[in-house]
């Protein structure tokens, strides 16, 4: 094996989990017609369910999802909502990051965490017709 090999395996296995597979956040409540889709996949959103980026959250006509995420950012899906988690990095020792998330229908409450203190850019919410530069703190989004 050369020596490149074997050093990418080496760098692989020592930075863990690739970052599509590590956890971004855990679903604290629940309600009604609420689950998450993952890698097309639907699984039932119920406190403790781990969340990973890429995932979307799915609510029904009586739905609902409340999430806190490790850089400690918390969302509030409500009824009919979408939401994309499309990406999300963050490195808790710098609390440096990236947040994009895609709400597609429905709303969504946000308190922003450690992420947008860091950076300013680093929080963006896209809608079908806008993407939200994240400045603030809290922040309600809907998308009819």
């Amino acid at each position: 094996m050369g020596r490149l090999a074997v050093f990418a395996l080496l760098l692989l296995l020592l930075t863990g989990a690739a970052p599509a597979d590590r956890v971004i956040g855990r679903v604290k409540i629940a309600s009604g017609q609420a689950n998450i889709l993952r890698a097309g996949v639907p699984m039932p959103a119920k406190p403790g369910a781990t969340l990973k980026s890429g995932d979307i959250l799915n609510t029904g006509r009586d739905g609902r999802i409340g999430v806190t995420f490790v850089d400690n950012s918390r969302f509030a899906a409500g009824p009919n909502s979408r939401i994309d988690l499309a990406r999300f990095e963050f490195d808790p020792r710098t609390h440096d990051g990236e947040f994009l998330t895609k709400v597609d229908r429905g709303s969504l409450a946000v308190i922003s965490g450690q992420i947008a203190k860091r950076r300013r850019d680093a929080m963006r919410v896209r809608t079908p017709t806008a993407l939200l530069g994240v400045r603030g703190t809290r922040f309600v989004v809907t998308v009819e």
